[in-house]
């Protein structure tokens, strides 16, 4: 029986219920739809790979790179050193303050600044103006300083304000290199926990120097997601397909700020990370680590995150542990409608992607509407 399918305006049916029309067909109960020319993925499907490359970036000299990675290190010591002393006081010692932003959403429109925030950045951009003058600087906390240089720091001194001022260790300094607005290298430092992650483009990521690897599941309905917070979706398009990924996972997590992405990069559990209204501070640091790990950072069309799309990608991002992950998630996010309670049910039912040697291929991102018609004749 040929399966019922409605159209709205060219509407594109997410990869989950897709996956169980196609099922359902072909009287097979392994997560699969059938080979077809193209291979039969959205076009969407073409961005992400499971070996990212930076044509320019990866023709960098090595050399030089460890160099600008060593002295990363050297701006993240002088960031702990200044943070350390303000770990867990009082909020007068913090000296807080709510730092105001018009057009964001409801959670960043008034954040925390601290004593702590500014001194640590203001240490680190000493350092980078003393050994690299020529070299821009954007930081959360200070502005922006030749974005248009070849090389351009990016800083945020605590991302996760709110973590440190409640005294709740998941908090980090992200610092960030940029290489032609490509992020190159990248710092997640946890300074109470003494855990640093590293990234360096064409190199495997480290944690306190030992190489990391993601090790994540292969379907939503498995996956461990973390947000920082519902409140960073900003209500319509953004939290319904929030709503819709939290339906599909196994466990929606929050409140892990950029330690959420070290978590997932380790494979320590943590499977994917969506998030949206992100600064250019709070994601460049965390491309070359995810990516030196093994898993898949883009923004929610499955572009990459560099300093000329931050406008066009207004902050959303999504990192996974594997790229099979990652499709089924960007296919959520490109939804053009969401049937709440229907997208749950479907999600839900899916079973774990199996292999067969029915000429069947397993499920990597899903098919659109056209091609599932294509298919079965119309």
């Amino acid at each position: 029986m040929r399966p019922s399918l409605s159209r709205s305006g060219g509407l594109v049916v997410m990869a989950a219920t897709s996956a169980i029309f196609l099922r359902q067909a072909h009287h097979s109960d392994a997560f699969a739809y059938v080979d077809l020319p193209d291979g039969g993925v959205p076009k969407i499907a073409n961005k992400i790979g499971a070996s990212p490359s930076y044509p320019t970036p990866l023709l960098l000299d090595s050399e030089n790179l460890e160099i600008l990675a060593a002295f990363a290190n050297q701006l993240a010591d002088a960031a702990r050193k200044e943070i350390i002393p303000y770990w867990r006081q009082g909020r007068q010692v913090l000296g807080q303050q709510i730092k105001v932003e018009e057009d964001r959403s409801l959670f960043q429109s008034a954040s925390p600044v601290t004593l702590a925030d500014r001194a640590a950045e203001r240490a680190m951009r000493e350092l980078i103006t003393e050994k690299f003058p020529d070299h821009g600087i954007y930081g959360e906390e200070y502005g922006i300083k030749a974005a248009d240089a070849d090389w351009v720091w990016v800083l945020d001194p605590i991302d996760g304000t709110r973590s440190f001022i409640t005294g709740k260790p998941l908090f980090g300094t992200l610092i960030a290199l940029l290489h032609k607005g490509t992020p190159v290298i990248g710092i997640i430092d946890q300074c109470v926990l003494n855990e640093r992650w590293l990234g360096i483009v064409g190199k495997e990521s480290t944690l306190n120097g030992v190489p990391i690897k993601t090790d994540g599941v292969i379907t939503l309905s498995d996956a461990e997601m973390y947000s920082t917070t519902p409140d960073m979706f900003e209500h319509g398009d953004a939290l319904t397909k929030f709503d819709a990924m939290r339906g599909a996972v196994r466990t929606p997590h929050y409140g892990a700020d950029c330690y959420a992405y070290a978590l997932v990069a380790s494979g320590f559990g943590a499977d994917i990370v969506v998030e949206a209204d992100l600064g250019l501070y709070d994601y460049c640091a965390l491309v070359p680590i995810i990516e030196g790990a093994g898993g898949i950072i883009t923004d929610w069309t499955g572009d990459r995150l560099t300093l000329f799309n931050h406008e066009k990608s207004r902050g959303r991002v999504l990192a996974s542990a594997n790229p099979s992950l990652h499709c089924q998630a960007l296919e959520i996010l490109n939804m053009q409608t969401v049937p709440s309670d229907e997208l749950t049910v479907a999600l839900r039912s899916i079973p774990p992607q199996r292999h067969n040697t029915n000429g069947i291929t397993p499920l990597i991102c899903g098919v659109m509407i056209g091609e599932l018609i294509a298919q079965f004749g119309q």
